[in-house]
């Protein structure tokens, strides 16, 4: 008997009345696909308006020679940590500078013909976030391009890797450095800053898929820690050539009041439109928050752009209030903090699980050397909801552990890359994952309560 008749001989038969199931079922299914397809269409719209928004308010903040004076500062000093851009370029550049990297973004995507995924608003609203610290027009390209390259010599297409290429930017401050920082001659700085970017983003995709077993999706910024370890591995290298490692503060305060009205009308945008766009915004909330958001669950997939918009302006609210409440300045590292928090709304965090590791730098703060609106531990806070899964998952009083022990190796994994891996909290939250989870898998399970074994979810980044 051939393969062909065998095949044939178990498949079902197909009656009259399967088919008619199966129509009726389709049918019913239309509506829904519908609207799924028409927020879909939508949020990319939202994310360009979110771009041109960042760019109109810089535009009202500075005169254009001050702009362009302050774009000046921000490509040729370091961008290092910590470099707020608005201290460095000022209000004006800084946000410009952020929604054109949103912009550009989004206009890539579209040109590959990304589909809209929870991811999407991730990559974007992460360019947007580090556009006031650290990423710049100029810094970011040679590290895409390595990415893209990679894709080329892989044969697949570029759409497969486009997200890793957009997180890979995190290690964009080694291109201004090399180009501008080392003093080396123009013709050399130039062309080596850009090799080593190219370098870096033509190894990040390998390195990011193998390495993402290490915390089992616990962290949702994967790039972020593998960037920590190719940052690693590239300081190391410029130290033994007699680079000097060191780190920046640049660091704004006295913009609350202006700032705080920028982002409570950004939210509200959000909060508002996610409300109305989607069908059924409790039904929609409630199905998030039952989510332990591992390995960056699509939020969007799960229950429409709508709702995820709606727990992402919900996100930028807590975030905001966590800064003000702490007594914290809101300026460019703290907003991109807020905005990553916000942006990761879509695609992992929700306030049931991002509030108990915020929870966690706040108790360590109790007992710890350091104050909670420092600024290195306000950056903890905001970006240590890498670990939310964990709370989501295990339940909120491991997801205090898990901030509790992130408040402290973040502000220590910085030393080894030399401040030059922006997401340097992901670097710490994998670390902290890999270490926590299989200690919390191996306890009896009347400490971790009945909760479901690790899911091995594929993880986008």
């Amino acid at each position: 008997m051939t393969r062909l008749s065998r095949d044939c001989q178990a498949a079902p038969t197909i009656t009259s009345e399967n088919r008619n199931q199966t129509t009726d079922k389709y049918e019913a299914m239309k509506p829904l696909r519908s609207a799924r397809t028409r927020e879909n269409q939508f949020g990319y719209a939202v994310l360009a308006f979110t771009s041109l928004l960042f760019i109109l308010f810089g535009l009202t903040q500075s005169k254009p020679e001050a702009i362009l004076a302050g774009f000046s500062r921000i490509i040729q000093s370091t961008n290092i940590l910590i470099t707020d851009y608005v201290a460095l370029g000022g209000i004006g550049a800084a946000f410009v500078n952020a929604g054109l990297l949103m912009l550009l973004s989004v206009l890539l995507l579209l040109s590959h013909r990304a589909p809209f995924r929870g991811i999407t608003v991730v990559g974007v609203f992460l360019m947007g976030s580090f556009g006031l610290f650290g990423k710049n027009i100029y810094n970011v390209w040679p590290l895409m391009f390595g990415t893209w390259l990679y894709a080329r010599l892989k044969r697949e297409p570029f759409t497969e890797h486009i997200y890793t290429a957009l997180f890979a930017t995190s290690l964009a401050p080694i291109v201004t450095e090399c180009a501008f920082v080392l003093h080396l001659p123009e013709q050399i700085g130039v062309p080596l800053g850009i090799l080593i970017g190219m370098c870096v983003g033509l190894v990040a995709p390998p390195l990011a898929a193998h390495l993402k077993q290490v915390h089992k999706g616990f962290s949702l910024y994967n790039v972020g820690f593998t960037a920590g370890i190719i940052g690693t591995v590239v300081v190391s290298i410029l130290k033994s050539y007699g680079y000097k490692t060191g780190f920046n503060m640049f660091w704004s305060d006295g913009n609350d009041a202006l700032f705080g009205v920028f982002l409570l009308l950004l939210f509200s945008f959000f909060t508002l439109t996610g409300y109305f766009l989607s069908p059924h915004p409790i039904l929609g909330l409630r199905k998030i928050f039952r989510e332990s958001g591992q390995s960056c669950k699509d939020f969007s997939e799960l229950a429409g752009f709508g709702a995820a918009l709606l727990n992402m302006g919900i996100n930028g609210f807590v975030a905001t209030g966590y800064v003000l409440l702490v007594t914290g300045p809101l300026n460019g590292p703290t907003i991109g903090g807020i905005l990553t928090i916000a942006g990761f709304g879509a695609c992992g965090k929700h306030t049931r699980n991002v509030v108990p590791v915020m929870l966690g730098v706040v108790l360590g703060s109790l007992t710890k050397v350091w104050n909670i609106n420092d600024p290195a531990v306000l950056l903890a806070a905001l970006f240590g909801t890498s670990l939310a899964p964990v709370a989501g998952h295990y339940g909120w009083a491991w997801g205090v552990v898990a901030g509790f022990l992130n408040s402290s190796v973040a502000l220590s994994s910085g030393v080894m890359h030399g401040g030059m891996n922006l997401y340097n909290t992901g670097f710490s939250a994998g670390i902290v994952a890999a270490f926590l989870v299989p200690l919390i898998e191996a306890l009896p399970k009347r400490f971790i309560g009945n909760v479901p074994k690790i899911r091995p979810h594929p993880d986008r980044q």
